[in-house]
């Protein structure tokens, strides 16, 4: 009686990675990590997949959201580890220019970029034998003589990869020779029979779902790809069987974290969007300038987002040592009583000098905080227009720029709505990172 095996995902949305860590190549990690390998690891994308099951024309791992590729992303997840050596992004051959143009414009410094196979087993063979060459030697196509001592194997569509999980992949597969991922079944597994009827049902405490990554000593994975029939390579998916089959090599299996989610529809891209917009949302930067009324203001808004669990800094500036927050801040709220546009332009400048929106938008808010007796300080009116040039302008850096007006009040009340309806504005702008509302003067 001829049987399919039927699995079904139990999970509609992805679980919550937690904070993202952007990181910005060239630049101090501001969150280095805690654990380190004393051998050589690198790391295989392969990344030729049509996407046909996301419905959209481009193939999904190029697919952009926040002005930047998925696989950006995924690039970024091993670029920030650093112990990861090299990473070989495996690609269609007529996406060689895309790949290629993709890492220099987000300046990835440890990528390679080879043309895969017709199938997923040929192309992550493929990126496993650049590894054993020099880049002269891939494009030759001659043999190296320098691999590293283990290979993870990754999805370039699976952006969420922590590097204590990586650890804990890259470690076991020295010790055993092979090392994968798996995370437990869901929902039942049932067997049918031809005519589509029920045959059985596993039991489910006995099976795991098999994930990404995966790691293996240099030689066993290359072994196995040499050894293989082209059944195989046409027709498997499962790295861990071939070691297994043609090395004799039994991989250590580690329960992964619910973030190794696979970017697979088109909702998954917008669930991706989400996570990343919330981990760049978690902190931002208050610059107050030198007037009282305005700390008052920052240290209110310092309150009132505790709650919503973002963090505010409060600074009078980005000069000096406080310049170090535009390495690590996402965020920025400009307090002005003024109106004028001299302070939110220099910190405009110090943003695109730090290079800061290379990966993802950086948001400024200008909150003009007006009717406030300061006598040494000429206030003026804060015209629309300034707003939109300058939103304008930093737009094209990857820049949201916004404008918030307040009027102070020396009536409790009517500050605290006032307060209030500023922290709705200013959590909502940091949360959506909407460009369409760039350039807008809001009221508070």
């Amino acid at each position: 009686m001829d049987q399919s095996v039927i699995g079904r995902s139990g999970s509609e949305r992805p679980a919550d990675p937690g904070a993202f860590l952007p990181y910005e190549p060239g630049k101090d990690d501001p969150y280095p990590g805690n654990v380190s390998v004393d051998f050589p690891v690198s790391v295989v994308l392969p990344a030729g997949g049509t996407g046909e099951r996301t419905g959209l024309q481009t193939p999904k791992q190029f697919c952009t959201f926040l002005g930047r590729p998925l696989i950006s992303y995924t690039v970024q997840a091993f670029e920030r580890v650093r112990w990861v050596q090299c990473v070989v992004v495996v690609v269609a051959t007529e996406h060689l220019s895309l790949m290629t143009d993709i890492v220099q414009r987000y300046r990835h410094t440890k990528v390679r970029v080879v043309p895969g196979g017709s199938t997923r087993h040929r192309s992550i063979r493929r990126g496993v034998q650049a590894l054993g060459e020099s880049e002269e030697q891939t494009e030759a196509g001659a043999a190296g003589t320098h691999p590293p001592k283990v290979v993870i194997i990754h999805d370039a569509v699976r952006p969420f990869v922590d590097e204590d999980f990586l650890y804990k992949i890259a470690m076991a597969a020295k010790e055993q020779g092979a090392a994968g991922a798996i995370r437990p079944l869901v929902s039942t597994v049932i067997a049918t029979t031809s005519e589509g009827y029920l045959d059985h049902s596993l039991e489910r405490v006995k099976y795991r779902a098999s994930e990404m990554p995966q790691g293996f000593i240099y030689d066993v994975i290359c072994q196995a790809y040499q050894k293989c029939t082209d059944y195989d390579l046409d027709y498997g998916t499962e790295c861990l069987h071939l070691a297994l089959q043609y090395c004799g090599t039994n991989a250590k299996l580690i329960e992964g974290p619910p973030t190794l989610w696979k970017v697979t529809y088109k909702r998954d891209l917008a669930a991706a969007e989400s996570i990343i917009k919330e981990s760049l949302s978690l902190s931002s930067c208050v610059l107050t300038g030198a007037c009282s009324v305005s700390l008052s203001l920052a240290q209110s808004l310092q309150k009132a987002f505790g709650p919503l669990h973002m963090n505010l800094d409060i600074i009078p500036d980005v000069l000096g040592d406080n310049a170090t927050y535009l390495l690590k801040g996402w965020n920025f709220i400009q307090i002005s009583v003024s109106g004028c546009p001299s302070e939110v332009k220099t910190l405009l400048t110090a943003i695109e000098a730090a290079d800061r929106a290379l990966l993802s938008p950086v948001v400024v808010l200008w909150v003009h905080l007006s009717g406030v007796d300061v006598s040494s300080i000429r206030e003026t009116v804060t015209e629309p227009e300034t707003i939109r040039d300058l939103a304008s302008d930093a737009k094209l850096k990857n820049i949201l720029v916004y404008g918030i007006h307040v009027q102070h009040s020396k009536d409790p009340e009517s500050w605290e709505r006032s307060v209030s309806r500023l922290v709705e504005i200013t959590s909502t702008l940091i949360q959506d990172r909407t460009p369409a509302l760039t350039g807008q003067l809001l009221q508070a």
